[in-house]
């Protein structure tokens, strides 16, 4: 936004603030503070769709700070509505807004399936609908983009590049992720930690859901780390959840057949949201950009999309898959995610935020009738491994790593076989850092009760964790990778942290 906008929006915010006690002072009927706050999510949610609509025509040469912005809107947008007393007054914002956005970049045009565009634009673009068809590959516009500007990128760190091999201290993958030990041992669950997560960009906070029906929320501040919150009320086994992006909600599935919405500073549950097909929820994700926006895979195959501030399904926000829903994952931008399912495939979605419709685009048979437990997206995986990439577990004793290409399309770059996955709903997860050593690795959780280490350019394993006497179920790391979390089907998180010459090193490349 220019800067004249910008004065134009914070007079509005201004105007706004005299008009909310104006209307304060006049109306005393009583109000539910939740319901209030739920319809001030409600409304700021409308806001970022308009925002939504012309996020296209920002920063057209920088796609990652589009998705930034919005994302930064979303935050701020969520912050006042936690300080909102009546959600009314946000309605004429509404409207403003879209006039002020109206003026800066012109009237938009319907387009396809519900994308809108500027009528500049609108001639040189391809409905993603036209792309979609239920046998047909999904075209990702962005990562067409992103392929482009990496080739013009110009020369990266590769097997010869002894200055960047200098500047990591010559390390090989091992040395690199050498460990100092297990840091800290939570052991308070009753039942086995079906998964574990940081928060998104915090190394202070760690949560962990469990069989026994709760969630976990720790505080690495204090030393020792300690058990902040309890998250209590789900009637069965917490079977996955996850942080929204700004980290102010937890979203969780059990197999009471419910979707359970927190708050993690408090523990406190905002919202129970019944599978409408009565069967075990097994998945969720929050749509990266859109907290409002929360997918849920169930027991039935059914991809359902919940508004979570209002507790209602989208209208034609639903998908299928062949066998029970297992794992989803989205793309960094939210318009398409996958979905692994228990007959060992994986299908593509492309979500259109403006209308929430879902459609089904693709299907990958990664293993016949061995299911896909966890699936994980990444942009890039080192500075050789540029593309996009897919890390698939199936419980067929493998790891599959999925190269994404610019078209939609996919291939399978590697197969690791070296793990032990036949049963439990094994996780994985990417390393998140982009450092200068040569090569890049994966970690996951194993029946053999290690955590494992994969050479993603060799197949190898690496290095080993041990200290769990159970099978470990999920992996995590802090965005910094100064921290590795595991969790097992005894109850026991681990909190591994890395050598601290190594730590360091890895944290200002970071910087």
């Amino acid at each position: 936004i220019s800067d004249k906008m910008a004065e134009k929006v914070e007079a509005l915010s201004d105007e706004e603030d005299g008009q909310v006690q104006a209307h304060q002072s006049t109306v005393a009927p009583k109000i539910d503070k939740k319901d209030v706050h739920l319809a001030s999510l409600n409304l700021a949610q409308k806001i970022l769709a308009i925002d939504a609509k012309y996020n296209s025509l920002r920063l057209t040469s920088y796609p990652r700070l589009r998705t930034q912005y919005i994302r930064r809107r979303n935050q701020l947008l969520r912050e006042n509505a936690s300080h909102q007393e009546d959600a009314s007054i946000r309605e004429e914002y509404i409207r403003l807004r879209a006039k002020i956005l109206h003026s800066k970049y012109g009237p938009l045009r319907r387009h396809g399936g519900g994308s809108t565009l500027s009528s500049a634009q609108a001639s040189r673009r391809t409905s993603m609908d036209s792309l979609i068809s239920p046998e047909t590959s999904l075209v990702i516009p962005h990562l067409q983009r992103s392929a482009r500007q990496l080739r013009k990128s110009g020369v990266v760190p590769t097997k010869s590049a002894e200055a960047s091999r200098a500047m990591a201290g010559n390390r090989t993958l091992s040395e690199h992720y050498d460990f100092s030990g297990m840091y800290h041992i939570f052991d308070q669950h009753r039942e086995a930690v079906t998964t574990v997560h940081f928060a998104h960009n915090d190394k202070t906070r760690l949560a962990c859901s469990s069989k026994d029906g709760t969630i976990s929320v720790y505080s690495l501040h204090s030393d020792p780390p300690s058990l902040q919150v309890t998250c209590t009320g789900h009637k069965g086994p917490i079977n996955d959840f996850d942080w929204s992006v700004a980290n102010d909600f937890l979203v969780s599935v059990s197999s009471d057949g419910t979707c359970c919405l927190w708050a993690p500073s408090t523990g406190r549950r905002l919202r129970t949201i019944p599978d409408t097909s009565g069967v075990q929820t097994l998945c969720c994700r929050f749509h990266p950009t859109y907290a409002n926006f929360v997918v849920i895979g169930n027991s039935k195959g059914q991809v359902k999309l919940f508004n979570v501030s209002t507790g209602i399904q989208i209208k034609g926000g639903q998908g299928k898959t062949a066998g029970a829903t297992l794992s989803l994952a989205f793309e960094s931008s939210g318009d398409v995610f996958w979905a692994g399912d228990s007959k060992g495939s994986i299908f593509s979605f492309y979500l259109n935020v403006v209308d929430g419709k879902l459609t089904r685009s693709k299907r990958i048979v990664v293993s016949t009738g061995n299911p896909i437990t966890c699936i994980s997206w990444r942009s890039w995986i080192s500075r050789e491994a540029r593309d996009p990439s897919l890390l698939v577990n199936c419980a067929s004793n493998c790891i599959f790593l999925y190269r994404v290409l610019s078209n939609g399309e996919v291939y399978v770059k590697r197969k690791f076989t070296n793990i032990k996955h036949s049963s439990q709903c094994i996780r994985s997860v990417f390393c998140p850092v982009m450092s200068f050593v040569i090569g890049a690795c994966v970690v996951s959780g194993g029946e053999n009760g290690m955590v494992n280490f994969y050479d993603v350019d060799t197949g190898v394993l690496f290095n080993q964790l041990q200290g769990h006497s159970a099978p470990v179920l999920d992996v995590c790391w802090t965005y910094d990778e100064s921290f590795l979390a595991s969790c097992d089907t005894k109850g026991t998180v681990i909190l591994w942290k890395r050598e601290k010459s190594q730590q360091t090193s890895t944290q200002v490349k970071h910087e």
